[in-house]
């Protein structure tokens, strides 16, 4: 009960504090899913994407 206390006491007793508590949630959440996401694809697809093979197409222009 207690706990259930400090979350109202906290995030719901005015509305616009949960709401915004809402919001930041959502917002870390996609961050947080976004990096999750484009790190295991990354590793998943390691080898085969355009920045790992980069280089075997493209030559660098040095000056000279």
């Amino acid at each position: 009960m207690a706990l259930a206390n400090a979350f109202y006491s906290t995030f719901a007793k005015r509305n616009s504090v949960f709401v915004t508590s809402i919001f930041a949630g959502a917002f870390a959440f996609n961050v947080g899913f976004d990096v999750a996401v484009t790190s295991f694809w990354d590793r998943w697809n390691q080898g085969k994407q355009w920045k790992d093979i980069r280089s075997r197409y493209i030559q660098e222009e040095s000056d000279s």
